[in-house]
């Protein structure tokens, strides 16, 4: 079966979009690695389907490359806004709204929730901080903002060894769902960050770990809204108050579009 898909990316995390709005086409776990693979398949940091909604004007559903189910994505969010046109996505975590504005797209992502049960977490334990540690990372702030994240503020960003660290955080018993994992440094004009993805690994930019950094910054009196995070792809512009949804500003780029065997794979 051929399909035809369009590969695009936030600043350099990638999609590729499947459009199943009119042709339905079925994913499972297998795959969406496939696919997902750089070296066998198209490649990609998330695999994204769409297809017609009840609740918006259309559902975006994500894979990662472990072929596990992510909830949302920011990133992911922008270029099917500039994809589309589409001023409403329906995803697992919430109906995000968004528009194009010149060369950027603004979405909204949901309301962050703090709550132990809405990370989730293991047990009823406090959010700010979570009281575990793992090597230089410890003191971290939990925030589900459509998917689960965990916010570390540190002196040197730098100095972090993310791609060792990531995982043990990501997959602790604690994080029932698993987690993302951000690292972030406070720096004039706002945010530097890294983000260790669930499913994913170590990505040049994390949409929602964008808006899950700045909203733990600014409750923490860090930095004032809006915050410009800046992360190894770009920066993206994030804007929240408490009680408000969080509205995220970026770019989104469309690279190539191209068709392939999915029986093939």
């Amino acid at each position: 079966m051929t399909r035809q898909f369009h590969k695009m990316h936030g600043l350099g995390n990638d999609f590729v979009i499947l459009d199943a709005r009119s042709d339905p086409v079925a994913i499972d776990a297998a795959l969406a690695a496939a696919l997902c693979d750089r070296r066998t398949g198209i490649g990609c940091d998330q695999l994204i389907r769409l297809s017609p909604s009840a609740v918006a004007e259309v559902r975006m559903d994500i894979w990662n490359p472990d072929g596990s189910v992510a909830e949302a994505c920011g990133n992911a969010s922008r270029c099917v806004v500039a994809l589309t046109g589409a001023a409403s996505i329906e995803t697992d975590g919430g109906v995000i709204a968004g528009a194009a504005d010149g060369e950027e797209v603004e979405v909204e992502l949901v309301e962050p929730r703090f709550e132990w049960d809405s990370i989730p977490l293991a047990d009823p334990v406090d959010t700010r901080p979570v009281p575990c540690g793992w090597g230089a990372l410890e003191g971290g702030d939990a925030v589900n903002v459509g998917n689960p994240h965990i916010v570390f503020f540190v002196e040197a960003l730098d100095a972090i060894p993310l791609e060792t660290l990531g995982p043990v955080v990501e997959h602790d018993p604690i994080f029932p769902e698993r987690v993302n994992v951000n690292v972030a440094e406070v720096v004039a004009g706002g945010l530097r960050l890294r983000t260790w993805e669930r499913g994913a690994g170590a990505t040049l930019a994390c949409g929602t770990g964008a808006c899950a950094s700045a909203i733990a910054a600014i409750r923490r009196g860090l930095v004032g809204s809006p915050v410009k995070v800046t992360m190894p792809g770009g920066a993206l512009t994030i804007g929240w108050a408490p009680g408000e949804k969080v509205r995220m500003r970026g770019s989104a780029t469309h690279v190539f579009t191209g068709s392939i065997d999915l029986e093939a794979l």
